[in-house]
């Protein structure tokens, strides 16, 4: 009898500590990319959308980049903007079709596969994530003119739970 009970409690603990600390979870992470430091994260699903929205430099106005969550990359589904401006896509091409809504917003859809996302943020760009109901600025996590990067990685149980992690 104490032998079975001998086994049990280290292959328990051995179990529960698996569970904990594998890395079982999808998650985008935003990393700061000369400290190596992962600022945020959030679980992601297969086919959840995120948005990273700023203001173009050059016309000065609001531009919104819807990604999605593809296997273990990032989909660029559409880019949403109300003026067109420098570098701004003004026709459909062979890389995205551009369309207009009700509003009068101009939509380029993209759908273009990218392993990671990279951007500089900016105080004047304004640079916004917003990600499960949630509108978060970059620079309440970092200085203007931080790299960072965006990608998808998996994550244990607990950095889910130690609390950089939206869930």
């Amino acid at each position: 009898m104490r032998r079975g009970i001998g086994i049990c409690i280290p292959a328990g603990l051995l179990i529960t500590l698996f569970i904990l600390f594998y890395p079982f979870y999808t998650a985008l992470t935003v990393t700061a990319v000369k400290k190596g430091q992962v600022i945020l994260c959030a679980r992601m699903a297969e086919g959840e959308e995120f948005m990273l929205s700023f203001i173009h430099s050059f016309n000065k106005r609001p531009v919104h980049d819807t990604l999605q969550v593809a296997g273990n990359h990032l989909i660029i589904v559409q880019s949403r903007y109300d003026t067109f401006g420098a570098g701004m896509p003004e026709s459909s091409t062979e890389s995205g079709r551009i369309e207009t809504d009700r509003e009068g917003w101009v939509i380029w859809k993209i759908n273009r596969s990218v392993p990671e996302i990279a951007l500089f943020v900016g105080s004047i760009a304004d640079h916004t994530l917003t990600l499960k109901g949630k509108r978060i600025p970059l620079l309440s996590y970092v200085e203007s003119g931080t790299s960072l990067l965006f990608k998808l990685g998996k994550v244990s149980l607990y950095n889910l739970w130690k609390g950089k992690c939206l869930r």
